[in-house]
C-alpha cells in the first residue's frame, strides 16, 4: 500500500538530466517521494526492497529499474545498492535521435509492464561500461554540445536495454514475440474504450486465453494487468497533473460513472482518486 507520509517530490535538475553512481547507497527510513523525470536504475549489487506504485520489488544485483515520471518510490528501510541512478525528463529526450523514441515508448509509456529487468552477467557488464562512461561526460567541465553527447549516449542505453527486455522472450517464435508487441500497441490506442482482453484478442485474432498466456510468458503480467495499468498510468497523469474535477477524469476514460471509476482506482492502487490527488495538492504541486 502506498505510504501517504513523508511524501516529496524530486528536486528539479539542470537541463533535465543526471546521472550519478552510488557504492552501498544506504536508505535508513521508509519515504515517499514523486518522480519528475524518468528514471533509469542500474543496480550492480544490493539488498531490501523497493516499493514504486504501492508495488513491492527485491533488490537484487545485476537489475534495471525503469520507473517512469509521476510514479511514487520509496525504499524500506535498511534497503541499499551500488550502481547508477540516470534521470532525464522529455524535453532532454528530445535532443535524442528519433530513431531511439520506439525505444523509449516500450519502455516507459506503461512502465508497470517493465518496472524491472533482470540482466545477465554480460549484458549488466555492458551496460556499466556505457553508463561509466555517460557519467564521465555528465561530470566534465560544460562545453558546447555536450549535452548533445550526452543524449547520445542516452540513447545507446535505450536501445540496448529495449534489447534485453525484447530477450527476455526469448524461447518463444517470431509469431508469438510480434502478436505481444501488437498488444501493447493496440492498449496505447484503444485503453480508453477497450478494457476486456477479449476485445484485444479477437482484433489479434487468438482467443482471450492465448492473449493472456502470451503476457504471462512475455512479460510476467496477464493481458487484464496490462490493460488496466495502461488506464491507471493515464488516471495518475489526470489526477497529478489537470485540475479535471474526477467525474470529468471518469468520463474521459469511459468509465459509466465517477462511482466505478473510483472503485476501479482504488481497487489497482489502494488509494481513492481524491486521496491520490490530495497528496498533491497537499504539497503545493
Amino acid at each position: 500500500m502506498l505510504s501517504l507520509s513523508n511524501l516529496a517530490v524530486e528536486k528539479e535538475i539542470k537541463n533535465s538530466f543526471s546521472i550519478h553512481f552510488f557504492e552501498d547507497k544506504e536508505h535508513t527510513e521508509l519515504s515517499t517521494y514523486r518522480l519528475t523525470y524518468n528514471r533509469i536504475v542500474l543496480i550492480d549489487s544490493g539488498i531490501g526492497e523497493v516499493i514504486i506504485d504501492g508495488e513491492t520489488f527485491t533488490i537484487s544485483s545485476s537489475t534495471l529499474f525503469l520507473i517512469a515520471k509521476g510514479q511514487l518510490i520509496s525504499f524500506k528501510p535498511n534497503s541499499k545498492f551500488t550502481g547508477y541512478e540516470l534521470s532525464f525528463g522529455d524535453c532532454f529526450w528530445e535532443r535524442t535521435p528519433s530513431s531511439a523514441n520506439n525505444c523509449k515508448a516500450v519502455l516507459f509509456n506503461n512502465a508497470s509492464a517493465n518496472q524491472t529487468i533482470p540482466l545477465e552477467k554480460e549484458d549488466c557488464r555492458e551496460l556499466n561500461s556505457i553508463f561509466k562512461f555517460l557519467s564521465f561526460e555528465f561530470n566534465k567541465q560544460e562545453y558546447i554540445n555536450q549535452l548533445d553527447a550526452m543524449a547520445a549516449y542516452l540513447k545507446i542505453i535505450m536501445i540496448k536495454i529495449a534489447n534485453v527486455n525484447h530477450s527476455l522472450s526469448k524461447g518463444f517464435d517470431s509469431y508469438e514475440n510480434q502478436v505481444y508487441a501488437q498488444f501493447l500497441q493496440l492498449i496505447s490506442k484503444n485503453y480508453k474504450t477497450s478494457r476486456e482482453v477479449v476485445d484485444y484478442a479477437n482484433i489479434l485474432g487468438i482467443s482471450a486465453r492465448k492473449l493472456t498466456d502470451l503476457s504471462k510468458r512475455c512479460s510476467d503480467r496477464g493481458a487484464k494487468e496490462l490493460i488496466n495499468g495502461q488506464i491507471i498510468a493515464e488516471a495518475k497523469r489526470s489526477l497529478q497533473f489537470t485540475s479535471n474535477p474526477i467525474k470529468e477524469i471518469a468520463f474521459q476514460l469511459n468509465f459509466a460513472s465517477p462511482d466505478q471509476f473510483s472503485h476501479f482506482f482504488k481497487k489497482n492502487t489502494q488509494v481513492s482518486p481524491n486521496d491520490y490527488r490530495a497528496l498533491f495538492l497537499n504539497i503545493g504541486v
